[in-house]
Protein backbone atom coordinates (compact mmCIF):
# COMPACT_ATOMS: atom_id res chain seq x y z
CA UNK A 1 0.00 0.00 0.00
CA UNK A 2 1.69 3.20 -1.15
CA UNK A 3 1.18 6.26 1.05
CA UNK A 4 2.22 9.90 0.62
CA UNK A 5 5.06 11.28 2.75
CA UNK A 6 6.75 7.89 3.06
CA UNK A 7 9.97 7.33 4.96
CA UNK A 8 12.20 4.48 3.79
CA UNK A 9 14.14 2.53 6.43
CA UNK A 10 16.90 0.38 4.97
CA UNK A 11 17.46 -2.62 7.21
CA UNK A 12 21.03 -3.85 7.68
CA UNK A 13 19.93 -6.59 10.09
CA UNK A 14 19.77 -4.67 13.38
CA UNK A 15 17.64 -6.00 16.23
CA UNK A 16 16.40 -2.40 16.63
CA UNK A 17 15.15 -1.78 13.07
CA UNK A 18 11.51 -2.41 13.99
CA UNK A 19 11.88 0.06 16.84
CA UNK A 20 12.95 2.76 14.37
CA UNK A 21 9.76 2.15 12.40
CA UNK A 22 7.61 2.21 15.52
CA UNK A 23 9.12 5.52 16.68
CA UNK A 24 8.58 7.06 13.24
CA UNK A 25 4.96 5.88 13.18
CA UNK A 26 4.47 7.41 16.66
CA UNK A 27 5.27 10.76 15.02
CA UNK A 28 2.25 10.21 12.72
CA UNK A 29 4.60 9.58 9.81
CA UNK A 30 4.25 6.55 7.57
CA UNK A 31 7.38 4.47 6.99
CA UNK A 32 8.37 1.17 5.44
CA UNK A 33 11.25 -1.20 6.18
CA UNK A 34 13.07 -2.72 3.22
CA UNK A 35 16.21 -4.91 3.22
CA UNK A 36 19.36 -2.99 2.26
CA UNK A 37 19.77 -5.25 -0.78
CA UNK A 38 16.19 -4.73 -2.02
CA UNK A 39 15.90 -0.97 -2.37
CA UNK A 40 12.49 -0.10 -3.89
CA UNK A 41 12.53 0.94 -7.54
CA UNK A 42 10.14 3.82 -7.04
CA UNK A 43 12.14 6.08 -4.74
CA UNK A 44 10.05 9.10 -5.72
CA UNK A 45 7.41 8.19 -3.14
CA UNK A 46 9.92 8.39 -0.27
CA UNK A 47 10.68 11.81 1.20
CA UNK A 48 13.49 10.69 3.54
CA UNK A 49 15.69 7.65 4.18
CA UNK A 50 17.07 6.16 7.42
CA UNK A 51 19.91 3.62 7.48
CA UNK A 52 19.61 1.14 10.38
CA UNK A 53 22.23 -0.40 12.62
CA UNK A 54 23.70 -3.83 11.92
CA UNK A 55 25.54 -6.76 13.55
CA UNK A 56 28.10 -6.42 10.73
CA UNK A 57 31.28 -4.33 10.69
CA UNK A 58 31.75 -1.99 7.73
CA UNK A 59 35.34 -3.28 7.60
CA UNK A 60 34.25 -6.87 6.94
CA UNK A 61 34.64 -8.34 3.47
CA UNK A 62 30.97 -9.34 3.43
CA UNK A 63 29.70 -6.06 4.93
CA UNK A 64 26.36 -4.83 3.53
CA UNK A 65 27.21 -2.35 0.78
CA UNK A 66 24.14 -1.03 -1.08
CA UNK A 67 24.25 1.48 -3.90
CA UNK A 68 23.02 4.76 -2.37
CA UNK A 69 23.75 6.88 -5.44
CA UNK A 70 20.04 7.59 -5.99
CA UNK A 71 19.53 8.45 -2.31
CA UNK A 72 22.53 10.33 -0.91
CA UNK A 73 22.42 14.04 -1.94
CA UNK A 74 19.00 13.39 -3.53
CA UNK A 75 17.01 12.88 -0.32
CA UNK A 76 17.40 13.72 3.38
CA UNK A 77 19.39 10.82 4.81
CA UNK A 78 20.03 9.75 8.42
CA UNK A 79 22.56 7.03 9.25
CA UNK A 80 22.11 5.29 12.61
CA UNK A 81 25.04 3.37 14.20
CA UNK A 82 26.17 1.07 11.33
CA UNK A 83 24.52 3.58 9.00
CA UNK A 84 26.74 6.33 10.41
CA UNK A 85 29.87 4.19 10.05
CA UNK A 86 28.83 3.17 6.54
CA UNK A 87 28.49 6.80 5.41
CA UNK A 88 31.93 7.59 6.86
CA UNK A 89 33.76 4.47 5.65
CA UNK A 90 32.54 4.57 2.03
CA UNK A 91 32.86 8.35 1.61
CA UNK A 92 36.52 8.93 2.46
CA UNK A 93 36.43 8.61 6.24
CA UNK A 94 37.93 5.89 8.42
CA UNK A 95 36.34 3.31 10.72
CA UNK A 96 38.56 1.29 13.07
CA UNK A 97 38.10 -1.17 15.95
CA UNK A 98 37.35 0.79 19.12
CA UNK A 99 39.80 0.66 22.02
CA UNK A 100 36.83 0.85 24.36
CA UNK A 101 33.71 -0.99 23.19
CA UNK A 102 30.75 1.20 23.99
CA UNK A 103 27.58 -0.71 24.83
CA UNK A 104 24.77 0.80 26.86
CA UNK A 105 24.34 4.26 28.33
CA UNK A 106 26.50 7.23 27.36
CA UNK A 107 26.07 11.01 27.54
CA UNK A 108 26.37 13.74 24.92
CA UNK A 109 29.26 15.67 26.47
CA UNK A 110 29.53 18.02 23.47
CA UNK A 111 26.76 19.37 21.23
CA UNK A 112 27.26 21.91 18.45
CA UNK A 113 25.06 24.96 18.75
CA UNK A 114 22.34 25.87 16.27
CA UNK A 115 22.12 22.35 14.81
CA UNK A 116 18.57 21.59 13.71
CA UNK A 117 19.04 17.86 14.42
CA UNK A 118 19.61 18.60 18.11
CA UNK A 119 17.03 21.33 18.71
CA UNK A 120 15.55 20.80 22.18
CA UNK A 121 18.18 18.15 23.06
CA UNK A 122 20.01 18.86 26.31
CA UNK A 123 23.76 18.64 26.67
CA UNK A 124 24.84 15.65 28.83
CA UNK A 125 21.55 13.88 28.03
CA UNK A 126 21.68 10.08 27.85
CA UNK A 127 22.01 8.10 24.61
CA UNK A 128 22.27 4.37 23.94
CA UNK A 129 25.36 2.95 22.26
CA UNK A 130 25.85 -0.53 20.77
CA UNK A 131 29.02 -0.86 18.70
CA UNK A 132 32.59 -2.21 18.72
CA UNK A 133 33.97 -0.05 15.87
CA UNK A 134 34.45 3.71 15.97
CA UNK A 135 34.70 6.47 13.38
CA UNK A 136 38.34 7.59 13.57
CA UNK A 137 38.20 10.09 10.70
CA UNK A 138 35.22 11.84 9.13
CA UNK A 139 34.83 12.34 5.37
CA UNK A 140 36.34 15.62 4.09
CA UNK A 141 32.97 17.33 3.72
CA UNK A 142 31.67 16.19 7.14
CA UNK A 143 31.26 18.35 10.25
CA UNK A 144 31.22 16.82 13.74
CA UNK A 145 28.14 17.95 15.69
CA UNK A 146 28.20 15.75 18.84
CA UNK A 147 30.60 13.73 21.03
CA UNK A 148 30.49 11.55 24.11
CA UNK A 149 33.32 10.95 26.60
CA UNK A 150 34.55 7.89 24.68
CA UNK A 151 33.27 8.57 21.14
CA UNK A 152 34.56 11.75 19.56
CA UNK A 153 32.51 11.46 16.35
CA UNK A 154 29.17 10.58 17.94
CA UNK A 155 27.26 12.59 15.31
CA UNK A 156 28.09 14.50 12.14
CA UNK A 157 26.52 16.03 9.04
CA UNK A 158 27.68 16.40 5.46
CA UNK A 159 28.08 19.97 4.21
CA UNK A 160 26.04 20.92 1.17
CA UNK A 161 23.51 18.07 1.61
CA UNK A 162 20.84 16.91 4.04
CA UNK A 163 22.88 13.92 5.20
CA UNK A 164 23.20 13.30 8.94
CA UNK A 165 24.74 10.47 10.94
CA UNK A 166 24.57 9.45 14.60
CA UNK A 167 26.61 6.71 16.25
CA UNK A 168 23.95 6.04 18.92
CA UNK A 169 20.41 4.63 18.73
CA UNK A 170 17.66 7.30 18.96
CA UNK A 171 14.95 4.66 18.63
CA UNK A 172 15.52 2.94 21.98
CA UNK A 173 13.83 4.05 25.17
CA UNK A 174 17.16 4.72 26.91
CA UNK A 175 18.03 7.60 24.56
CA UNK A 176 16.31 10.40 26.47
CA UNK A 177 15.74 12.77 23.54
CA UNK A 178 15.63 10.10 20.83
CA UNK A 179 12.11 10.96 19.70
CA UNK A 180 13.06 14.67 19.47
CA UNK A 181 16.05 13.82 17.27
CA UNK A 182 13.95 11.71 14.90
CA UNK A 183 11.27 14.40 14.77
CA UNK A 184 13.86 17.11 14.09
CA UNK A 185 15.28 15.11 11.19
CA UNK A 186 11.97 14.07 9.64
CA UNK A 187 9.83 17.15 10.24
CA UNK A 188 12.26 20.09 10.42
CA UNK A 189 14.98 18.87 8.04
CA UNK A 190 13.16 16.51 5.65
CA UNK A 191 9.83 18.43 5.82
CA UNK A 192 7.77 15.23 6.07
CA UNK A 193 4.10 15.90 6.89
CA UNK A 194 2.70 14.25 10.04
CA UNK A 195 -0.48 12.89 8.44
CA UNK A 196 -0.29 9.17 9.33
CA UNK A 197 -3.26 8.68 11.69
CA UNK A 198 -5.72 5.84 12.37
CA UNK A 199 -8.47 7.82 10.64
CA UNK A 200 -6.29 8.34 7.56
CA UNK A 201 -5.38 4.65 7.51
CA UNK A 202 -9.05 3.60 7.66
CA UNK A 203 -10.07 5.97 4.84
CA UNK A 204 -7.14 4.99 2.61
CA UNK A 205 -7.45 1.24 3.26
CA UNK A 206 -11.20 1.10 2.68
CA UNK A 207 -10.76 3.02 -0.57
CA UNK A 208 -7.97 0.67 -1.73
CA UNK A 209 -10.01 -2.42 -0.78
CA UNK A 210 -13.05 -1.17 -2.70
CA UNK A 211 -10.97 -0.65 -5.81
CA UNK A 212 -9.08 -3.94 -5.45
CA UNK A 213 -12.02 -6.21 -4.62
CA UNK A 214 -14.89 -4.62 -6.52
CA UNK A 215 -17.91 -6.93 -6.28
CA UNK A 216 -15.83 -10.03 -5.52
CA UNK A 217 -16.62 -12.26 -2.55
CA UNK A 218 -14.05 -12.61 0.23
CA UNK A 219 -13.78 -15.32 2.88
CA UNK A 220 -12.03 -14.63 6.18
CA UNK A 221 -11.05 -16.97 8.97
CA UNK A 222 -11.89 -15.25 12.26
CA UNK A 223 -9.99 -16.18 15.40
CA UNK A 224 -11.76 -13.97 17.91
CA UNK A 225 -8.57 -11.98 18.33
CA UNK A 226 -7.75 -8.36 17.62
CA UNK A 227 -6.06 -8.72 14.21
CA UNK A 228 -8.67 -10.80 12.42
CA UNK A 229 -11.50 -8.74 13.93
CA UNK A 230 -10.06 -5.40 12.81
CA UNK A 231 -9.35 -6.87 9.37
CA UNK A 232 -12.97 -8.07 9.19
CA UNK A 233 -14.42 -4.67 10.09
CA UNK A 234 -12.22 -2.91 7.51
CA UNK A 235 -13.32 -5.36 4.83
CA UNK A 236 -16.95 -5.06 5.91
CA UNK A 237 -16.71 -1.28 5.46
CA UNK A 238 -15.38 -1.85 1.95
CA UNK A 239 -17.50 -4.73 0.60
CA UNK A 240 -20.34 -5.29 3.11
CA UNK A 241 -22.30 -8.49 2.57
CA UNK A 242 -19.66 -9.87 0.18
CA UNK A 243 -17.48 -10.67 3.20
CA UNK A 244 -18.02 -14.19 4.59
CA UNK A 245 -16.43 -14.84 7.98
CA UNK A 246 -15.78 -18.35 9.27
CA UNK A 247 -14.95 -19.03 12.90
CA UNK A 248 -13.60 -22.56 13.37
CA UNK A 249 -13.64 -24.29 16.75
CA UNK A 250 -10.52 -26.43 16.67
CA UNK A 251 -11.24 -27.89 20.10
CA UNK A 252 -8.23 -26.01 21.45
CA UNK A 253 -9.92 -22.74 22.36
CA UNK A 254 -10.31 -21.38 25.87
CA UNK A 255 -13.24 -22.39 28.04
CA UNK A 256 -16.58 -21.38 26.44
CA UNK A 257 -14.69 -19.28 23.89
CA UNK A 258 -16.43 -20.63 20.80
CA UNK A 259 -19.89 -19.48 21.87
CA UNK A 260 -18.64 -16.29 23.56
CA UNK A 261 -16.89 -15.12 20.39
CA UNK A 262 -19.91 -15.90 18.22
CA UNK A 263 -22.11 -13.90 20.61
CA UNK A 264 -19.66 -11.01 20.47
CA UNK A 265 -19.65 -10.88 16.67
CA UNK A 266 -23.46 -11.03 16.54
CA UNK A 267 -23.61 -7.38 17.63
CA UNK A 268 -21.08 -6.15 15.06
CA UNK A 269 -23.12 -6.68 11.91
CA UNK A 270 -20.65 -9.18 10.47
CA UNK A 271 -21.69 -12.22 8.45
CA UNK A 272 -20.17 -14.96 10.64
CA UNK A 273 -20.58 -18.73 10.51
CA UNK A 274 -19.37 -20.88 13.40
CA UNK A 275 -18.00 -24.34 12.55
CA UNK A 276 -17.34 -26.85 15.34
CA UNK A 277 -14.58 -29.20 14.14
CA UNK A 278 -13.18 -30.13 17.55
CA UNK A 279 -13.16 -33.88 17.00
CA UNK A 280 -11.50 -33.57 13.60
CA UNK A 281 -8.57 -31.59 15.08
CA UNK A 282 -8.17 -33.83 18.12
CA UNK A 283 -8.15 -36.93 15.90
CA UNK A 284 -5.39 -35.36 13.76
CA UNK A 285 -3.32 -34.63 16.88
CA UNK A 286 -3.63 -38.10 18.37
CA UNK A 287 -0.23 -39.40 19.48
CA UNK A 288 1.76 -36.37 18.23
CA UNK A 289 4.14 -34.82 20.77
CA UNK A 290 6.62 -32.81 18.66
CA UNK A 291 5.59 -29.10 18.77
CA UNK A 292 6.37 -28.40 15.10
CA UNK A 293 4.40 -31.48 13.99
CA UNK A 294 1.49 -30.37 16.18
CA UNK A 295 1.52 -26.90 14.61
CA UNK A 296 1.62 -28.41 11.13
CA UNK A 297 -1.21 -30.84 11.89
CA UNK A 298 -3.38 -28.04 13.26
CA UNK A 299 -2.55 -25.82 10.28
CA UNK A 300 -3.29 -28.63 7.81
CA UNK A 301 -6.69 -29.47 9.30
CA UNK A 302 -7.61 -25.80 9.54
CA UNK A 303 -6.97 -25.39 5.83
CA UNK A 304 -9.01 -28.52 5.09
CA UNK A 305 -11.96 -27.32 7.19
CA UNK A 306 -11.67 -23.81 5.81
CA UNK A 307 -11.56 -25.14 2.25
CA UNK A 308 -14.64 -27.28 2.86
CA UNK A 309 -16.56 -24.26 4.15
CA UNK A 310 -15.27 -21.93 1.41
CA UNK A 311 -16.54 -24.34 -1.25
CA UNK A 312 -20.05 -23.95 0.16
CA UNK A 313 -19.96 -20.27 -0.88
CA UNK A 314 -20.34 -19.67 -4.61
CA UNK A 315 -17.78 -17.63 -6.53
CA UNK A 316 -15.36 -16.78 -3.75
CA UNK A 317 -12.14 -15.30 -5.17
CA UNK A 318 -10.27 -13.97 -2.13
CA UNK A 319 -9.00 -15.16 1.21
CA UNK A 320 -8.49 -12.41 3.80
CA UNK A 321 -5.88 -12.78 6.55
CA UNK A 322 -5.00 -10.75 9.62
CA UNK A 323 -1.26 -10.70 8.86
CA UNK A 324 0.46 -7.71 10.49
CA UNK A 325 3.73 -5.92 9.73
CA UNK A 326 6.08 -7.84 12.10
CA UNK A 327 5.10 -11.07 10.28
CA UNK A 328 6.04 -9.46 6.96
CA UNK A 329 9.33 -8.01 8.24
CA UNK A 330 10.43 -11.29 9.81
CA UNK A 331 9.75 -13.22 6.62
CA UNK A 332 11.83 -10.81 4.46
CA UNK A 333 14.80 -9.75 6.58
CA UNK A 334 18.05 -8.04 5.66
CA UNK A 335 19.64 -11.44 5.24
CA UNK A 336 16.93 -12.70 2.90
CA UNK A 337 14.79 -14.36 5.55
CA UNK A 338 14.82 -15.32 9.22
CA UNK A 339 18.23 -16.50 10.33
CA UNK A 340 16.62 -19.34 12.26
CA UNK A 341 13.12 -20.76 12.35
CA UNK A 342 12.03 -20.55 15.99
CA UNK A 343 8.53 -21.82 15.28
CA UNK A 344 6.07 -21.86 12.38
CA UNK A 345 3.58 -19.00 12.02
CA UNK A 346 0.09 -20.21 11.16
CA UNK A 347 -0.68 -17.26 8.83
CA UNK A 348 2.62 -16.89 6.96
CA UNK A 349 3.77 -18.85 3.96
CA UNK A 350 0.91 -18.70 1.48
CA UNK A 351 -1.81 -21.13 0.51
CA UNK A 352 -1.82 -24.64 -0.88
CA UNK A 353 -2.34 -24.70 -4.63
CA UNK A 354 -5.69 -26.45 -4.41
CA UNK A 355 -7.40 -23.48 -2.73
CA UNK A 356 -7.12 -21.25 -5.82
CA UNK A 357 -7.78 -18.06 -3.82
CA UNK A 358 -6.01 -14.73 -4.00
CA UNK A 359 -4.89 -13.29 -0.66
CA UNK A 360 -5.87 -9.88 0.73
CA UNK A 361 -4.21 -8.62 3.93
CA UNK A 362 -5.56 -5.21 5.06
CA UNK A 363 -3.23 -4.98 8.08
CA UNK A 364 0.03 -6.21 6.58
CA UNK A 365 1.73 -2.80 6.89
CA UNK A 366 0.87 -1.90 10.50
CA UNK A 367 2.05 -2.95 13.96
CA UNK A 368 -0.07 -4.51 16.73
CA UNK A 369 -0.48 -1.26 18.69
CA UNK A 370 -1.56 0.47 15.47
CA UNK A 371 -4.10 -2.31 14.83
CA UNK A 372 -5.68 -1.52 18.20
CA UNK A 373 -5.78 2.22 17.45
CA UNK A 374 -7.37 1.54 14.06
CA UNK A 375 -9.95 -0.69 15.76
CA UNK A 376 -10.77 2.04 18.28
CA UNK A 377 -11.13 4.54 15.43
CA UNK A 378 -13.78 2.25 13.89
CA UNK A 379 -15.65 1.90 17.20
CA UNK A 380 -14.78 -1.72 17.98
CA UNK A 381 -15.48 -2.61 21.62
CA UNK A 382 -12.55 -1.78 23.92
CA UNK A 383 -12.81 -5.17 25.67
CA UNK A 384 -12.23 -6.97 22.39
CA UNK A 385 -9.36 -4.66 21.39
CA UNK A 386 -7.77 -5.18 24.80
CA UNK A 387 -7.77 -8.97 24.54
CA UNK A 388 -4.43 -10.63 25.08
CA UNK A 389 -2.84 -12.28 22.02
CA UNK A 390 -3.67 -15.97 21.76
CA UNK A 391 -1.65 -18.40 19.61
CA UNK A 392 -3.23 -19.65 16.39
CA UNK A 393 -2.76 -23.33 17.40
CA UNK A 394 -4.47 -22.49 20.69
CA UNK A 395 -4.04 -24.75 23.69
CA UNK A 396 -2.44 -27.35 21.42
CA UNK A 397 0.95 -25.69 21.98
CA UNK A 398 0.28 -25.02 25.66
CA UNK A 399 -0.14 -28.75 26.28
CA UNK A 400 3.40 -30.07 26.19
CA UNK A 401 3.47 -33.54 24.73
CA UNK A 402 0.51 -35.27 23.10
CA UNK A 403 -2.93 -33.66 23.13
CA UNK A 404 -6.09 -35.36 24.40
CA UNK A 405 -9.60 -34.15 25.14
CA UNK A 406 -9.00 -34.66 28.87
CA UNK A 407 -5.82 -32.59 28.83
CA UNK A 408 -7.66 -29.84 26.97
CA UNK A 409 -10.41 -29.89 29.60
CA UNK A 410 -7.87 -29.59 32.42
CA UNK A 411 -6.04 -26.70 30.78
CA UNK A 412 -9.26 -24.87 29.88
CA UNK A 413 -10.30 -24.93 33.54
CA UNK A 414 -6.87 -23.77 34.74
CA UNK A 415 -6.67 -21.02 32.14
CA UNK A 416 -10.17 -19.73 32.99
CA UNK A 417 -9.30 -19.45 36.69
CA UNK A 418 -6.02 -17.64 35.90
CA UNK A 419 -7.50 -15.14 33.43
CA UNK A 420 -10.57 -14.45 35.60
CA UNK A 421 -8.29 -13.83 38.58
CA UNK A 422 -6.21 -11.33 36.59
CA UNK A 423 -9.40 -9.43 35.75
CA UNK A 424 -10.71 -9.55 39.34
CA UNK A 425 -7.40 -8.20 40.67
CA UNK A 426 -7.36 -5.45 38.01
CA UNK A 427 -4.17 -6.94 36.55
CA UNK A 428 -5.41 -8.07 33.12
CA UNK A 429 -4.72 -4.76 31.34
CA UNK A 430 -1.29 -4.51 32.97
CA UNK A 431 -0.27 -7.78 31.27
CA UNK A 432 0.40 -8.10 27.53
CA UNK A 433 -0.21 -11.85 27.36
CA UNK A 434 -1.03 -14.51 29.92
CA UNK A 435 -1.84 -18.21 29.86
CA UNK A 436 -1.25 -21.58 31.45
CA UNK A 437 0.86 -24.51 30.26
CA UNK A 438 0.12 -28.15 31.03
CA UNK A 439 3.44 -29.92 31.61
CA UNK A 440 4.13 -33.54 30.58
CA UNK A 441 5.03 -34.56 34.12
CA UNK A 442 3.17 -35.70 37.23
CA UNK A 443 4.17 -34.79 40.76
CA UNK A 444 3.43 -36.28 44.15
CA UNK A 445 0.99 -34.37 46.35
CA UNK A 446 -1.21 -34.82 49.39
CA UNK A 447 -4.92 -34.04 49.53
CA UNK A 448 -6.53 -34.80 52.87
CA UNK A 449 -4.86 -37.98 54.04
CA UNK A 450 -4.36 -39.35 50.53
CA UNK A 451 -1.33 -39.30 48.28
CA UNK A 452 -1.90 -37.88 44.80
CA UNK A 453 0.13 -38.19 41.63
CA UNK A 454 -1.24 -35.56 39.25
CA UNK A 455 -0.41 -32.92 36.67
CA UNK A 456 1.75 -29.80 37.00
CA UNK A 457 0.70 -26.50 35.39
CA UNK A 458 2.86 -23.44 34.77
CA UNK A 459 1.37 -19.95 34.74
CA UNK A 460 2.91 -17.37 32.37
CA UNK A 461 2.36 -13.59 32.26
CA UNK A 462 4.54 -11.21 30.24
CA UNK A 463 4.73 -7.53 29.41
CA UNK A 464 5.71 -6.47 25.89
CA UNK A 465 4.84 -4.04 23.10
CA UNK A 466 4.87 -6.30 20.05
CA UNK A 467 5.97 -9.75 21.23
CA UNK A 468 9.48 -9.41 19.78
CA UNK A 469 10.88 -9.13 23.31
CA UNK A 470 9.07 -9.73 26.60
CA UNK A 471 9.67 -9.58 30.34
CA UNK A 472 7.87 -11.71 32.91
CA UNK A 473 5.42 -9.76 35.06
CA UNK A 474 6.09 -9.50 38.78
CA UNK A 475 2.60 -10.55 39.91
CA UNK A 476 1.81 -10.06 43.62
CA UNK A 477 2.62 -13.07 45.82
CA UNK A 478 -0.87 -12.91 47.35
CA UNK A 479 -2.39 -13.13 43.87
CA UNK A 480 -0.24 -16.14 42.97
CA UNK A 481 -1.04 -17.81 46.28
CA UNK A 482 -4.81 -17.44 45.89
CA UNK A 483 -4.79 -18.41 42.21
CA UNK A 484 -2.70 -21.49 42.90
CA UNK A 485 -5.06 -22.57 45.69
CA UNK A 486 -8.12 -22.08 43.48
CA UNK A 487 -6.60 -24.13 40.65
CA UNK A 488 -5.53 -27.03 42.87
CA UNK A 489 -8.83 -27.11 44.75
CA UNK A 490 -11.11 -26.75 41.74
CA UNK A 491 -9.38 -28.52 38.84
CA UNK A 492 -9.40 -32.27 39.18
CA UNK A 493 -6.10 -33.71 37.92
CA UNK A 494 -3.77 -30.86 39.02
CA UNK A 495 -1.83 -30.85 42.29
CA UNK A 496 1.01 -28.39 41.62
CA UNK A 497 1.23 -24.85 40.16
CA UNK A 498 4.47 -23.04 39.21
CA UNK A 499 5.08 -19.53 37.83
CA UNK A 500 7.37 -18.93 34.84
CA UNK A 501 9.92 -16.12 35.42
CA UNK A 502 11.76 -16.37 32.08
CA UNK A 503 12.12 -13.40 29.73
CA UNK A 504 12.22 -13.36 25.92
CA UNK A 505 15.00 -13.78 24.92
CA UNK A 506 16.31 -16.34 25.78
CA UNK A 507 12.92 -18.02 26.30
CA UNK A 508 9.93 -17.59 23.98
CA UNK A 509 6.53 -16.45 25.26
CA UNK A 510 4.86 -19.77 24.49
CA UNK A 511 6.59 -22.94 25.69
CA UNK A 512 6.22 -24.63 22.30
Amino acid sequence: MRMQNNVLILDFGSQYTQLIARRVRELNIYCEIHPYNKIPNNLDSFKAVILSGSPFSVRAVDAPHPDLSQIKTHKPLLGVCYGAQYLAHFNGGSVVPSNIREYGRANLSELSENETLFEGVEKDSQVWMSHSDTIAKLPDNAVRIASTKDVVNAAYRMEGENTYAIQFHPEVYHTTFGKNILENFLVKIAKVAQTWTPAAFVDTTVSVLKEKLGNDKVVLGLSGGVDSTVAAVLLHKAIGKNLYCIFVNNGLLRKNEFQNVLDQYEHMGLNVKGVDSSERFLDALKGISDPELKRKAIGRVFIEVFDDESNLIEDVHWLAQGTIYPDVIESVSATGGPSATIKSHHNVGGLPDFMKLKVVEPLRMIFKDEVRRVGAQMGIDANLLGRHPFPGPGLGIRILGDVTAEKVRILQEVDAIFIDALKQWDLYDKVWQAGAMLLPVNSVGVMGDERTYEKVVALRAVESTDGMTADWVDLPYKFLQETSNHIINRVKGVNRVVYDISSKPPATIEWE
